[in-house]
């Protein structure tokens, strides 16, 4: 039963930092566009990388 004094306010501060975390990640656009990364793995990059030049 003791513990239960020690575990309950540990939860509750664990609940309150992941909310904050959660609305952080929310204002700072986190969310804002979730398809981009999936397009653009499938889309083809014509870019060649450069050449290397011997001098």
């Amino acid at each position: 039963m003791e513990s239960l004094y020690l575990l309950i306010p540990v939860a509750l501060i664990f609940c309150v930092l992941v909310i904050k975390l959660l609305l952080w990640a929310i204002d700072s656009g986190q969310y804002d566009d979730l398809d981009k990364e999936s397009w653009r793995i499938l889309s083809d990059d014509d870019e060649q990388p450069p050449e290397k030049r011997e001098p």
